[in-house]
């Protein structure tokens, strides 16, 4: 989960509506959305979970990750970037280092959901992916084709950040041409979006209804993400607010089928 640093006018209204005030945990609370989307039963593995940055595949997809891993189902995970765009303009030397430390980061991440194999880190340029969507289609590829995949997870492609379309397109093109199929989770959606919103395909929409202990593998999960938990400098507001983690810590997960 990066900043939208993409330019055009259509972009743009992307980038206002992320950067603008949004909708509170409490609003789609009171929609009661697992008693009006189907639940879906956990898939069966091998799974690979597919990120544009690191703490995507948690924050959409991490509780069910941790509940496959509990199952004793096989999870892998693509991460395109190492999220190093995260803080805005940066020397060349801190940018690198913060992409390392969001590499940490995310190992940490993972190792609380479970065991699983060490992600698949392409270090695609952030905020830069919808460039590079071959190269995105080959690694996802890939690594659908090396662990024999029965199910591919990605961002979703209308979730207004330029890096989780492209992740998301590039996730498309991988499985079209495999007849894997795909499931989309959705970051960006629950901040910019209402209950009913009608850029919304609700009709594709289904949950995954999450227990206690996945719950708490995928909350302990999301605090390794320091760097996107502080403030980015003396008067920033941190990546993560505490109104997104509220989004990605429910008792159910969304997907987009």
């Amino acid at each position: 989960m990066s900043p939208v640093e993409i330019p055009g006018a259509a972009r743009r209204t992307a980038a206002e509506a992320i950067d603008a005030p949004g909708t509170a945990e409490a609003v789609w609370s009171a929609a009661h959305l697992p008693g009006k989307l189907p639940s879906l039963d956990l898939p069966a593995g091998p799974v690979v979970v597919v990120a544009a940055h690191p703490d995507d595949e948690v924050l959409g997809f991490g509780g069910t990750m941790a509940a496959l891993i509990g199952a004793g189902a096989t999870v892998h995970t693509v991460c395109l970037t190492f999220g190093e765009a995260s803080h805005g303009p940066l020397p060349p030397h801190e940018r690198a280092g913060l992409g390392h430390r969001r590499h940490g980061e995310l190992t940490a991440a993972l190792s609380a959901l479970g065991v699983l194999p060490a992600p698949v880190c392409a270090g695609l340029p952030d905020t830069g992916l919808d460039r590079v969507e071959d190269a995105a289609v080959a690694v996802i590829g890939e690594t659908l084709d090396a662990v024999g995949a029965r199910l591919c997870v990605s961002p979703w492609e209308r979730d207004l950040h330029s890096d989780h379309e492209a992740a998301g397109r590039a996730a498309r093109r991988a499985c079209r041409e495999r007849s894997t199929p795909l499931w989309s989770y959705p970051v960006w959606m629950w901040h910019w979006a209402r209950p009913g919103d009608v850029r919304v395909p609700w009709h594709r929409a289904a949950v995954l209804p999450l227990p206690p202990a996945a719950i708490a593998r995928k909350t302990a999960a999301v605090s390794r993400f320091a760097s996107q938990l502080e403030p980015r400098g003396p008067s920033g507001a941190p990546v993560l607010t505490t109104e997104e983690i509220d989004h990605h810590t429910r008792a159910f997960e969304t997907v987009i089928r």
